[in-house]
C-alpha cells in the first residue's frame, strides 16, 4: 500500500546562485558528505545538487511532514545503487516518522526518481508499504495447517 507521495520541482540556476553565494556553509546544512562526493564528481555540479534538493523536498512531502517537526535535511539522503538507481535513506526524525507511519507487519520502501532538463529538476518519491513475508516458523501453532 502506498504510505505517501511526494514531488518537488527544483530551479537549477537558483541552486546554482545559492552554491556560488554560501558555498560549503549552503552544502554542509543540506546535503550529507556522500552526497557532496557525488555531486562535486560531476560535470553539472548545481544540477546534481538541485535533483538531491527536490528529492529531500519531495521526501518530506512523503512523509506527510514537509521540512517541519524537527526533520532535518541530513535525515534524507540519495544515494546510487551501483546500477545508477537513485535511493533514499532516512536517519534521525525522518526515521522515526517512517517508522510510526509504516503499519505492523510491513516493512517501509522509498522509491525515488530524478530528472532534469534545464533549468529545472525534478523529484519524486513514493512510500510503499510492503507485508512482510512470514517464515512458517513465524506462524502461531493455532493459524498452521496441516493438509
Amino acid at each position: 500500500m502506498i504510505l505517501g507521495i511526494g514531488t518537488d520541482l527544483a530551479n537549477i540556476d537558483r541552486i546554482k546562485g545559492t552554491l556560488d553565494r554560501f558555498g560549503d556553509r549552503f552544502c554542509n546544512r543540506v546535503f550529507t558528505d556522500i552526497e557532496q562526493a557525488k555531486a562535486e564528481r560531476r560535470k553539472d555540479v548545481a544540477g546534481t545538487y538541485a535533483k538531491r534538493w527536490a528529492a529531500k523536498e519531495a521526501c518530506s512531502k512523503a512523509l506527510g511532514t514537509g521540512l517541519a517537526m524537527g526533520i532535518s535535511w541530513k535525515d534524507m539522503a540519495v544515494t546510487n545503487m551501483r546500477s545508477g538507481q537513485p535511493t533514499m535513506q532516512v536517519t534521525g526524525w525522518a526515521k522515526d516518522r517512517l517508522d510510526a507511519m509504516t503499519p505492523p507487519g510491513h516493512e517501509a520502501v522509498i522509491h525515488v526518481t530524478l530528472t532534469d532538463d534545464h533549468p529545472w529538476a525534478q523529484a519524486f518519491v513514493v512510500i510503499e508499504a510492503r507485508a512482510l513475508r512470514l517464515d512458517s516458523a513465524d506462524v502461531p501453532p493455532h493459524e498452521a495447517t496441516n493438509t
